[in-house]
């Protein structure tokens, strides 16, 4: 029997072993995958001392990118066992880790580029009384020191999406991930390394939030936060960073319109994706269902038909749609508030049973408005269909919530359309598609408690970069 693999802290190029282990677990069998080495307080402040360091010596534009197109094509070329590790360590289903490897690819991809394409502007001094004689330009230089820190729900992509953007920008990061996804952190970092990323670029710390994630935000030596979690973490960040700069990827309550003219059963399909893929955990995951009352029974049909289809179980079996949450403890208190909405008067139409880790995927109508299945993030297979017959109603009520991260609606109606993307405050609006739709090129990001900041690699690229203004006047003559 082979031993179990053990995971350490990377601090300059080097894995330290030698922090408390904690086991990974298989989500769905409860195999023990590796064991990983919290980080000692010591190795937090050595692995920003290393990344502190080697920022001093930023590479070029080019070699980020030559960097970065290497790990890309790593990516792609051992995608397969890739998948199969992150299927294991999160309980994500295969399927879904194969579209996550091919959205690692083009992450990477995307970032290599935007290495090439940091610009700063010329700025129209001349126009200013008294300035027609003289230039001035802007450059954009890396902040320095990102530190990231990661959820468990896109143990690949999530990473790939704070790393490849601070590396493009020509920062060293350092990463966070989940405790309970580690592994595909450190595969990524490995691939870094052999691509030929200078040691102290790239650090990796793992532990909890506290007290490793704490005591990483502490450090003031780190310039630039990117993290994506819940928004009570991301609240607790922002209050400790100061004014140190960051991007909040947090919470939702997503809500997605169906309106009356829309495509029953492309839309009923589509929903069920976006409430039920990766076991609902998914910060966009279609959560609240508000459907046109003339259309609901035909679209509740369609919807139940598509849940009543999708397979839960192994996630390694190529056809499970649905695989465990990330831990009994979070399928538990999915199924407390299901049972309790139904105790304040919701239907149950399909679903709702908890075997273990895994849970069926759950419809409810009827729901009272004051239920948590609708007020708070359940992140979980679940989803609340609720019947509307005015639109500026069914706007008012997606807006009715602290968060703002993604909405969807469904319509032929170009008027309505445009309306929802003025009116509903949320950082994207998804036109005949559901709330959990994003390409990973695109500028993502939400408002109110949802967080701030943006990311995609050329936004997030950016915003890990500082500006500086060049004032160019001519040197005067005369004697010296």
């Amino acid at each position: 029997m082979s031993a179990v693999p053990r995971i350490g802290n990377l601090i300059n190029g080097e894995w330290h072993f030698d922090g408390t282990g904690r086991e990974v677990l298989h989500k769905f069998t409860g195999e023990v995958l590796a064991i990983a080495h919290d980080a000692t307080p010591a190795q937090v402040t050595d692995a920003v001392t290393a990344a502190r360091k080697a920022s001093e010596s930023p590479l070029d534009p080019y070699q980020r990118y030559e960097i970065l197109s290497k790990v890309a094509d790593a990516i792609a070329r051992d995608k397969e066992r890739l998948a199969l590790s992150v299927c294991r360590e999160s309980g994500l289903t295969l399927k879904d880790c194969l579209g996550d490897m091919d959205r690692a690819v083009q992450t990477m991809r995307t970032s290599a580029e935007e290495a090439k394409r940091i610009t700063g502007e010329m700025v129209p001094i001349a126009a200013a009384p008294g300035f027609a004689h003289r230039m001035a330009f802007t450059v954009r230089f890396p902040v320095g020191v990102v530190g990231a820190i990661t959820p468990f729900n896109s143990p690949l992509n999530t990473v790939a999406h704070k790393v490849g953007p601070a590396l493009a920008a020509g920062n060293a990061v350092v990463v966070k991930p989940s405790p309970f996804t580690p592994i595909a952190a450190a595969e990524l970092c490995s691939m870094l390394l052999e691509a030929g990323l200078p040691p102290g670029l790239i650090g990796l710390l793992l532990g909890p939030g506290d007290p490793v994630g704490t005591s990483l935000v502490n450090d003031e030596r780190v310039d630039f936060f990117t993290f994506t979690g819940s928004t009570a973490t991301g609240k607790a960040i922002s209050a400790r960073l100061g004014m140190r700069r960051a991007t909040m990827e947090c919470g939702n309550v997503s809500g997605t319109i169906v309106c009356a003219d829309a495509n029953v059963p492309d839309a009923a399909e589509q929903c069920a994706r976006g409430a039920f893929r990766k076991a609902g955990q998914v910060c966009t995951s279609v959560q609240r269902l508000y459907v046109h009352a003339d259309i609901l029974e035909e679209f509740l049909g369609h919807l139940t038909a598509a849940a009543s289809a999708m397979v839960v179980g192994d996630p390694e079996d190529p056809a499970t749609d649905i695989g465990p949450m990330i831990s009994e403890a979070a399928a538990k208190r999915a199924e407390e508030w299901v049972n309790e909405a139904v105790a304040q008067g919701a239907r149950l139409v399909h679903g709702g049973q908890r075997d273990g880790v895994a849970m069926t995927p759950t419809i409810l109508t009827e729901v009272p408005s004051d239920a948590r299945v609708v007020c708070e993030e359940i992140f979980a297979p679940v989803v609340s269909v609720i019947p509307f017959k005015d639109f500026a109603e069914a706007l008012r009520v997606v807006n009715d919530t602290p968060f703002g991260l993604q909405a969807g609606i469904f319509t032929r109606d170009l008027n309505q359309a445009l309306e929802a993307a003025k009116r509903l405050r949320v950082g994207g609006v998804v036109i005949n598609s559901t709330s959990s739709t994003r390409a990973d090129l695109m500028p993502y990001g939400g408002v109110k408690d949802s967080g701030y900041g943006t990311e995609g690699p050329k936004y997030a690229a950016r915003d890990m970069t500082e500006e500086r203004l060049v004032l160019l006047e001519p040197a005067k003559d005369g004697d010296r």
